[in-house]
């Protein structure tokens, strides 16, 4: 295992995003280092990880488009608004305002399915409400982590039918066979290990105040609200364009193309000005583009660590080392999905890769199909929080990070490894060996 391509690769990206190498060059030394050491030559490692750019071409450009309608909006005032009525309604109780932000972010993947799409527009105005009731924003990135990523462990509902779709379908096909709808039965439990870090997060390690200035990042998103809004035309115009590229995305299925559209609107409105176009564009650049350019790029690593062989020889060594043990079995795949999907990128993703061998040493240590969905599905979930190149940790950034006081490695990465991936491997083990 220690000379194994995607266990070093993955090794190095971590330690040199802890030294605070920026992600991007942490990424592209990390293919590198895990292409090299699988045998693949130098100039064929960058094309691989150049051609696997395009696997998320329309992540990239969605974000682009969405941090382009965040500073529309934002603009408008209306987010600024909505962030008023809710600082009014906690009425400066900081605890109640974060589980507020990780019940709206639960809605994101399941009712209203937009993913990270809301946090550019919500989070920035809320900036200065949570400076005055001097809120750990590490608190704040658990509870946005926490939203993304709970619902679609937990729930048969949105993103969540979806996953457990996939380890039902990938079970079944592997020769152990359960219903799609019988998943949540048992990923309920690891929902409630991601629900403990979250309470451990804001109640316990992020409790005491901490201190942050109140300025402005931009021209384009403000983090104070003193000044008093009154809702006219211009924010009916900005509801209705963000509710278009809502329901353009729920029913065509493009993000890229709702937020074009919801732009269009609000400038064919007269929320914003033809002659702001441009500024629009630089702001939604400057807010989103480096998660665009993070996602391309850990696409790209992603094609490198697959073509390096050494996630199947990972997913193998499995089985090598289980011997009879249950619960040596439920821990060792756990953790090995850890290191696949932080090297992969995608929970989703990685359930295909580790069900071929999981399910039949499942069946050799008699292990239930309930058990073994949480097995997989718990395995393949590690890693989503913490990983630098995750939207589950970038999305966070963005909303958080707009006035430069929040870093993304050691304020949103480290925080939310440490809360979330720990009591899931724990709340994994356990609902594998209880069911």
């Amino acid at each position: 295992m220690l000379t194994n391509p995607v266990v070093i690769s993955v090794f190095v990206m971590t330690i040199l995003c802890l030294c605070k190498m920026n992600v991007i060059i942490s990424l592209i030394i990390s293919g590198l280092v895990g292409g090299l050491l699988a045998g693949i030559p130098l100039s064929e490692v960058m094309g691989i990880l150049i051609g696997g750019m395009g696997g998320n071409a329309e992540t990239a450009l969605s974000y682009v488009l969405l941090g382009a309608l965040a500073v529309a909006v934002n603009k408008t005032g209306l987010a600024t608004i909505l962030s008023k009525n809710i600082a009014s309604a906690i009425a400066g109780r900081g605890k109640i305002l974060v589980f507020i932000i990780a019940f709206i972010s639960c809605f994101s993947q399941n009712v209203i399915p937009v993913h990270i799409a809301f946090i550019p527009i919500l989070i920035p105005p809320l900036l200065g409400v949570m400076n005055k009731l001097k809120l750990d924003r590490r608190a704040v990135a658990c509870a946005l982590t926490f939203g993304l990523k709970t619902p679609y462990i937990a729930l048969p509902i949105g993103f969540g039918l979806i996953f457990h779709g996939i380890i039902a379908d990938e079970m079944t096909n592997n020769g152990m066979a359960i219903a799609k709808t019988a998943v949540w039965k048992g990923m309920w439990m690891p929902g409630l290990g991601m629900l403990v870090g979250l309470l451990v997060a804001v109640l316990i390690t992020y409790r005491k105040p901490r201190e942050y200035e109140d300025v402005t990042a931009s021209d384009e998103v403000a983090v104070t609200m003193e000044k008093d809004i009154e809702f006219g035309k211009n924010h009916c115009v900005a509801l209705v364009g963000a509710l278009a590229a809502l329901v353009i995305q729920l029913t065509i299925g493009s993000l890229p193309l709702g937020a074009l559209v919801g732009l269009l609107i609000m400038i064919i409105g007269g929320a914003i000005k033809w002659t702001e176009m441009d500024e629009m564009m630089g702001g939604g650049i400057k807010m989103m583009g480096f998660i665009a350019f993070v996602m391309l790029v850990a696409a790209g690593y992603g094609s490198v660590i697959r073509e390096t062989g050494g996630v199947d020889s990972l997913v193998t060594l499995t089985a090598s080392i289980i011997g009879g043990s249950k619960l040596l079995g439920a821990v060792v795949m756990i953790l090995i999905g850890l290191f696949i999907t932080m090297g992969i990128g995608t929970s989703f993703g990685t359930i295909p890769i580790i069900a071929t061998i999981y399910v039949p040493l499942c069946l050799k240590l008699n292990f239930s199909p309930l058990a073994t969905a949480i097995l997989i599905g718990t395995a393949a979930a590690l890693g989503d929080a913490g990983s630098p190149a995750s939207d589950s940790t970038l999305g966070p950034t963005s909303g958080l990070s707009v006035d430069g006081q929040h870093d993304h490695i050691w304020d949103t990465c480290v925080p939310t490894f440490l809360h979330y991936n720990i009591p899931l491997v724990i709340f994994g083990v356990i609902g594998a060996l209880m069911l």
